[in-house]
């Protein structure tokens, strides 16, 4: 008759006079294929060209070069543009993308951008302009807002869409996306109280014109508009883990499969 098994074995003690055998760490290009996405590279070199483009006409065109970069649009372009270069470069070198809520806040802003500039900025009296006189051709100044407020936002959506991989924004990331447009908000409202009455320029976006509104109005108008940034950034969440993976590749194993023999 055997004897029981123990359930519990105890470690054996390490044998004296054993040197330990070092710890080599092995890189992740030795386990994972380095991948090169050129193609990905140069549409996001390109989108940040068409943002710096249309920014730098607006700058060029407008009576104060701090005025114009004081403008939400503006901003959101800028951040855009640098966020495109840095995602080229790193699929131009097979790098890690960079971090989901960098490139998921750039998207939401510009998406703000657009959604404001053509619900609420297209039918105002007067006509809504960043550069209310602008010393560039009308076409050129034309070209430029259509491409800061349509062409970029559009364009980073669709490079969202078909050049990333899906399920990397998280819920847990909407509320601190919402830190940038409070703290222009802040902003604004402070840089119109510095600006004398009466000079043009002193609020940059007419539901947040203290003068003509109040701070009762203006702050009700910011209320509505975070809660609606917060709806668009859970929309944007969510969209991220329905939508299929378009950088999804196959992987080949090394073993093919024979037709039995017989």
């Amino acid at each position: 008759m055997t004897a029981p098994i123990p359930r519990d074995i105890p470690d054996l003690p390490a044998l004296p006079g054993m040197p330990s055998l070092p710890h080599a760490p092995v890189p992740a290009a030795a386990v994972v294929p380095v991948t090169r996405r050129p193609l990905a590279a140069a549409v996001r070199l390109l989108i940040a060209l068409m943002a710096a483009g249309a920014v730098a006409v607006e700058v060029l065109s407008g009576p104060s070069v701090l005025r114009v970069l004081s403008h939400f649009a503006v901003q959101s372009t800028l951040l855009l543009a640098a966020v495109q270069v840095l995602s080229a470069r790193r699929a131009r070198t097979a790098r890690r993308p960079l971090p989901s809520g960098v490139t998921g806040a750039a998207l939401l802003y510009v998406t703000i951008t657009a959604l404001v500039h053509h619900l609420l900025l297209t039918r105002t009296t007067p006509p809504f302009a960043i550069t209310p006189t602008p010393a560039t051709p009308p076409l050129l100044h034309h070209a430029a807002n259509v491409t800061l407020y349509t062409l970029v936002p559009a364009a980073a959506l669709l490079e969202w869409l078909l050049l990333t991989t899906p399920g990397r924004l998280h819920l847990r990331q909407a509320t601190p996306w919402l830190l940038y447009p409070l703290a222009y908000l802040a902003f604004t409202l402070t840089r119109g109280e510095l600006i004398p009455p009466g000079k043009p320029g002193r609020y940059l976006y007419p539901f947040l014109d203290v003068a003509r509104h109040g701070y009762r109005h203006v702050l009700g108008n910011a209320l509505l508009l975070g809660l609606s940034f917060y709806a668009l950034a859970l929309l944007l969440i969510a969209l991220d883990h329905a939508r299929p993976n378009p950088v999804r590749r196959r992987r080949k194993t090394g073993f093919r499969l024979q037709p039995p023999v017989g």
